[in-house]
């Protein structure tokens, strides 16, 4: 399957999964997978999805503005960056987040994820 197609696949499904049962997510992380929300980085699937799920807010929706994904040299994974808005418990936001999927038995897992609230 080509990057595009795995990019064009992935984002929808990571933001209605964090958007209705954000547990739902632990499925595309693994042991060393990273993740950095707001600067504050957590390593592994259960610790990143625990992390999700005590954030301040509980209802959140994502609205994806542009999404960009190239091939990591060799086929060695794919980078993908998403921007755009979210309303969290009513509070509207602008959003970044950067995704390193690596390959793993015919599907991608996020090796690394990083998120960015913009202000300004």
């Amino acid at each position: 399957m080509a990057y595009e197609q795995v990019a064009d696949q992935f984002i929808p499904y990571y933001y209605n999964t964090f958007d209705t049962d954000r547990k739902g997510l632990a499925s595309l992380y693994r042991p060393t997978s990273l993740l950095t929300f707001e600067s504050s980085q957590t390593q592994g699937a259960d610790a990143i999805v625990e992390k999700l799920t005590n954030l301040s807010f509980q209802n959140v929706k994502h609205e994806v503005h542009t999404k960009d994904a190239q091939p990591i040299g060799g086929g060695a994974g794919i980078l993908v960056l998403v921007t755009g808005n979210l309303e969290a418990d009513g509070s509207p936001f602008k959003f970044s987040q950067t995704f390193i999927l690596l390959p793993e038995g015919g599907s991608y897992y996020v090796a690394h994820d990083i998120f960015k609230l913009i202000f300004g």
